[in-house]
C-alpha cells in the first residue's frame, strides 16, 4: 500500500484574471512563495501569483490525475470550480507573506 502524503492541485491567475496556472505540489506553502517570487518561468512570464483554488490529495496519483483534469477544462468551468471555495476571487494567500514581500 502507498504511503500517505500531502499534495496539493492549485490554481493561480494574474491579476486581470485572463490567465489561468494549474500546477501541483507536495508543498503548497513552498510553491505560492515561489511563484510570488517569480521563480518559475510561466507564472513569472504572465505574472500569475494569485492562488485562486486548491486542493488537497493523500496520494500523488490522484494530484496528478486531478491536475491534468484541470487543465483540459474550459475556462468557464475553472471560474465556476474556483468560486465554489472563493466567490470572490481573491488572492487566498494575500496574508500567508506578509513579513516577507
Amino acid at each position: 500500500m502507498p504511503r500517505k502524503y500531502s499534495f496539493y492541485v492549485y490554481i493561480l491567475a494574474n491579476s486581470t484574471y485572463t490567465v489561468f496556472y494549474t500546477g501541483v505540489t507536495n508543498d503548497l506553502d513552498k510553491r505560492i512563495w515561489q511563484h510570488k517570487r517569480k521563480e518559475s518561468k510561466f507564472t513569472s512570464k504572465y505574472n500569475c501569483d494569485i492562488l485562486l483554488y486548491y486542493e488537497h490529495f493523500t496520494y500523488i496519483q490522484n494530484a496528478i490525475a486531478r491536475e491534468k483534469q484541470l487543465k483540459k477544462w474550459k475556462r468557464e468551468w475553472k471560474i465556476q470550480l474556483i468560486k465554489t471555495m472563493n466567490p470572490e476571487m481573491i488572492d487566498l494567500a494575500k496574508d500567508w507573506y506578509k513579513d516577507a514581500l
